[in-house]
């Protein structure tokens, strides 16, 4: 098994100088978050996830989680690592400090969450889904239920889930038939609920559940489900756990990957009903819910390029042990000298480098909605989609090519590599499709306003292209110049669109991945560029990364805008054919 590192430089380097740290940290009035607290942070978080949680990953592959009388074990050795997470104070990281938690910038928090990721995906889910239910309870709880369950969950003392899914209610949530019926200051929760990550374990004392339910005179589809608070052990007005709730796991899936997390079928109310509180209104929880799932969302992004790292730095470390046919000179030679080698490890790097210039962006961009910068939050909302369903759509492609570096040892369970395309390939899938994401952002991220919050994403692209066509460096001229070509090419796709989706009933439900891919590949080139253009006035300077780690950044961004900018051509092409033949066929002819 090869060793994970924190990818210490290139995290760093996005938060510097593509995020821009110090216009945060003034914006956030949080001038004291600087690089070298960022520097510190990340490398104290690089050795937990390299030295302690990485080890477990093949663990939690080979030993799953177990359910007996409706608990569940996990994996064995996860409870330890979890301690130690917990014990480092690493869930209190970007948590409001009068629950506890250290008030540090979301996106700090989303650089720190790649490490966990990559070294575990499968424990890693754990504490995502801890952060997006203390999100919803911060945004809509009673301040009794912020007092009585957000100080543990914040310490890790206890987790948390999100609870949406049903046997006959999948994305389509309108179907939800989970009951809650009134019950003095409570409700009695009755209904199953299934797919649910880490809906058990015995890591924390406590397992508190968002659960999405009916009141009995809830009017009927999305505008009638309520949001409850379930947790596992009942908790008094002093916040002391007491007698078991009526909640249990009756069986787990049996999966593809993601082997170490526990997914659950949770049943409520099986003897009379689970006792739970209201979130907020009455009938308004999809709403509270989507706080979970926007922050989920982008979450479920980050491990698309977390697991990509993964599989980079194990092609890496693989191809330059591996001696295998002869170079130039008829010398045995490392397959890393190789062509085709150097194609998909390049591949592999430049994708990596855009999703997590992308990720750092999308997170600081939350950051600045909260300083209250409303452009910022329609550009939030903006990428979000792109976040969620490009970078996992690129991450199948990136594990797949780990596997082909290795060759027949990657088909092979010994090495590692097949873990991380199999833990993978859930990404595209939970917390909304890729096609959810791609009719979300052609339909009402796109058409809603009729385009003005994707030109404007245009425009700073423009700006950047410009910026480093004037530069004297060559080869940040030629970035420069093959990124404002695609972005004419995706510019002239997006009026099509505009002009044609009105009048063409099925248009933007065709074409609606293509332009979510063609805008992932864009959005990656032009951060892509934008660091390069940063590199270029950081060399002969007294920076801390160096003249290699420099030169490579310029490097893998142009090599980006070689390989992945042209598969904008192929996605505007589609486009513009409307995909009419999509429904030429009656569902017998299939």
């Amino acid at each position: 098994m090869t060793t994970y590192t924190a990818p210490l430089q290139d995290s760093t380097f996005v938060l510097e100088h593509i995020v821009g740290l110090n216009d945060l940290s003034q914006a956030l009035n949080q001038e004291d978050i600087n690089v070298d607290l960022v520097r510190t942070i990340i490398d104290e978080a690089g050795k937990l996830a390299s030295d302690v949680i990485a080890p477990m990953n093949a663990q939690g592959d080979k030993n799953h989680p177990t359910v007996a009388d409706g608990q569940v074990q996990e994996s064995q050795g996860f409870s330890d690592i979890y301690q130690q997470f917990v014990d480092n104070g690493w869930p209190t990281l970007t948590a409001p400090e009068e629950f506890g938690g250290q008030a540090l910038p979301n996106v700090l928090g989303t650089a720190v969450n790649e490490l966990w990721h990559s070294a575990n995906m499968a424990f890693a889910l754990c504490p995502m889904l801890s952060q997006g239910a203390i999100e919803a309870l911060i945004a809509h709880g009673s301040d009794l239920l912020k007092q009585t369950f957000l100080p543990q969950l914040i310490s890790g003392e206890w987790t948390g889930t999100m609870n949406l899914t049903e046997p006959n209610a999948g994305s389509d949530l309108s179907a939800i038939a989970s009951r809650a019926i009134p019950d003095g200051d409570a409700f009695k929760i009755i209904g199953q609920k299934i797919f649910i990550t880490w809906g058990d374990h015995q890591m924390t004392s406590n397992i508190v559940h968002l659960v999405l339910a009916r009141l009995p005179d809830a009017p009927v589809g999305v505008k009638g489900i309520s949001l409850f608070v379930v947790p596992k052990y009942l908790v008094n007005e002093h916040g002391e756990i007491g007698e078991l709730n009526d909640v249990n796991c009756s069986s787990l899936e049996h999966k593809l990957g993601i082997h170490g997390s526990p997914t659950c079928v949770m049943n409520f109310g099986d003897n009379g009903g689970a006792i739970g509180y209201l979130v907020g209104e009455a009938n308004k929880g999809l709403s509270y819910m989507f706080t979970m799932m926007n922050h989920a969302r982008q979450s479920v992004g980050l491990q698309g390029l977390s697991i990509s790292e993964r599989a980079y730095q194990q092609s890496v470390q693989y191809s330059q042990e591996r001696i295998q046919g002869v170079d130039a000179d008829g010398n045995k030679t490392a397959i890393i000298n190789h062509a085709d080698i150097r194609r998909m490890l390049m591949a592999m790097k430049s994708g990596t480098q855009a999703m997590r210039a992308l990720a750092l962006v999308a997170a600081a961009d939350i950051d600045f909605a909260h300083a209250g910068n409303s452009e910022k939050q329609k550009r939030v909302e903006l990428l979000t989609p792109i976040v969620k369903g490009w970078m996992t759509e690129l991450a199948q492609e990136l594990t797949s090519l780990n596997i082909q570096v290795h060759g027949g040892m990657g088909f092979v369970e010994e090495t590692g590599a097949a873990q991380f395309y199999r833990d993978a390939r859930i990404l595209p899938i939970y917390e909304g499709t890729t096609g959810i994401q791609a009719l979300d952002l052609i339909n009402r991220k796109t058409r809603l306003d009729k385009g003005v919050a994707i030109q404007q994403l245009f425009a700073d692209i423009q700006d950047t292209a410009e910026n480093i066509i004037q530069s004297d460096n060559a080869v940040l001229q030629k970035i420069g110049e093959k990124l404002q070509t695609y972005l004419s090419k995706a510019q002239t796709a997006t009026r099509w669109i505009l002009d044609n989706v009105e009048s063409h009933k099925t248009l933007a439900a065709s074409v609606s991945y293509d332009n979510l891919m063609l805008m992932g590949y864009l959005t990656g080139g032009w951060l892509m560029a934008k660091g390069a253009h940063h590199v270029q006035q950081l060399f002969d300077t007294d920076n801390e990364y160096g003249n290699d780690f420099l030169q490579a950044k310029i490097s893998t961004a142009a090599f980006y805008c070689d390989y992945y900018l042209p598969r904008i051509t192929q996605h505007v092409e589609t486009i513009y054919s409307g995909l009419d033949t999509l429904f030429d066929l009656n569902p017998e002819q299939f």
